[in-house]
């Protein structure tokens, strides 16, 4: 009854509706089902039927599918039902099923279909393996006593057997989904706290001997005063440098945990263009590595990824985003990777200066790479166009080709 579980399907299996949305889709497919009530719906349409008759027909189908809309909806919102009440309301379904196919008529048998539904998704496998088979014997038998259907009773049968254990199987693939969810959460969890156990045994590393050392110099340094100053002062010297050298060590640890990389931006960039439901038009080099590009070029790029997808999700009102990634070669020979961000949104401030915050450090950061920043209207005339050069090494040169020509010709000496 649920959409695959794909990052891309707005209705996840295995979960509750999060959305008013995804409960009518939900709602949906379960409703589609009642088609099968064709046929007893005719029934009580034509008439022909005794007043008595009717209104048990009426009152026995409406309660039906109250009950059974209700029973498993409940089910798939996870909402907790007491499991004797569970248990009630499938029997009072069964009931209901036999005595309204057994008063009224053959076309009413399709309702232990949707009774072996409810027990394969409300009950546990022990129960509905034997309880499926049973009701659908219950149909055969209910049916034989009408002899114009005896010829085509499998039509009936057979749907109620294979709807009940096909239920069985997707009950089975939720409860598999939803335990690789957990685990793949779990596995999140795990991830983040060996992460954050490394950063504290690399700055322990880091520090624990630069802060030792530091410790003893300064108790030296105390001991020398008042006596020896010119001592304690080189104490002091070499704290001074040791404490700068443990900076620069933490600066660089923690510079390269922080520095994003490219193909992370690109995958949180995807779902908030999603989110926002602007349409990607993604460039597969995107996906691709570059050889050349260092970490300090990919980082900065990662960065430049980053604030255009923001700004377009917040300020463009686009519909359409674009994401290039192109080798460009400038007039002076230098060889540049250039990421294009365009957008077919409102377009740049007028008034020229369109540079907030953002795009201020964005330049900055693009500058400590040797890169660029363009910003400007999209090419189309309509919307916002932001390009990001960081550079890449030139090419190695081909070695020349041998000189034959001041080489003698074979047989000449």
């Amino acid at each position: 009854m649920n959409g695959p579980d794909t990052d891309d399907d707005p209705v996840r299996i295995g979960t509750p509706p999060r959305t008013r949305r995804e409960a009518l889709v939900k709602a949906g497919w379960i409703v589609i089902w009642f088609l099968y009530l064709s046929g007893p719906i005719g029934t009580l349409a034509e008439g022909g039927l005794s007043p008595a008759r009717e209104a048990l027909g009426w009152g026995g189908l409406l309660t039906f599918v109250g009950v059974y809309f209700v029973l498993v909806f409940r089910h798939m919102a996870h909402r907790p039902v007491a499991a004797g009440v569970i248990r009630a309301a499938v029997v009072l379904l069964a009931v209901l099923a036999a005595l309204l196919a057994w008063t009224l008529g053959p076309n009413w048998l399709v309702l232990f279909t949707f009774v072996c539904v409810a027990v394969a998704v409300t009950q546990p496998f022990r129960t509905s393996r034997w309880a499926i088979p049973a009701l659908t014997a219950a149909l055969v038998l209910i049916g034989m006593r009408y002899p114009d259907v005896r010829v085509y009773l499998f039509a009936y049968a057979l749907p109620c057997l294979l709807s009940g254990f096909a239920m069985v199987g997707v009950q089975h693939l939720i409860r598999t989904t939803q335990e690789l969810r957990a685990a793949r959460q779990e596995v999140a969890r795990l991830a983040a706290n060996e992460e954050r156990l490394r950063l504290a045994r690399d700055l322990h590393d880091l520090l624990g001997h630069s802060l030792s050392l530091i410790t003893l110099k300064s108790e030296l340094a105390g001991r020398m005063l008042p006596a020896r100053p010119a001592d304690a002062a080189r104490q002091v010297a070499d704290i001074e440098q040791v404490s700068r050298q443990a900076l620069v060590d933490v600066r660089e640890a923690v510079t390269g945990y922080r520095r994003p990389r490219l193909v992370v931006e690109l995958a949180g960039a995807r779902a908030a263009l999603r989110t926002a439901a602007i349409t990607a038009d993604i460039d597969p080099a995107l996906e691709r590595a570059h050889r050349g590009l260092g970490p300090d070029g990919e980082g900065a790029l990662a960065w430049a990824l980053r604030e255009a997808v923001t700004n377009v999700v917040r300020h463009s009102a686009a519909g359409r985003c674009e994401l290039l990634l192109t080798e460009e070669w400038e007039a002076d020979e230098r060889h540049y990777l250039c990421l294009s961000v365009i957008d077919d949104g409102t377009g740049p401030p007028r008034g020229g200066g369109h540079d907030g915050n953002g795009l201020a450090g964005l330049r900055e950061r693009l500058a400590l790479a040797d890169g660029r920043l363009e910003t400007g209207a999209a090419p189309h005339g309509r919307g916002f166009a932001l390009r990001a050069y960081v550079p890449l090494p030139a090419p190695a040169a081909a070695p020349p080709a041998p000189d034959t020509a001041s080489e003698p010709l074979p047989g000449q000496a």
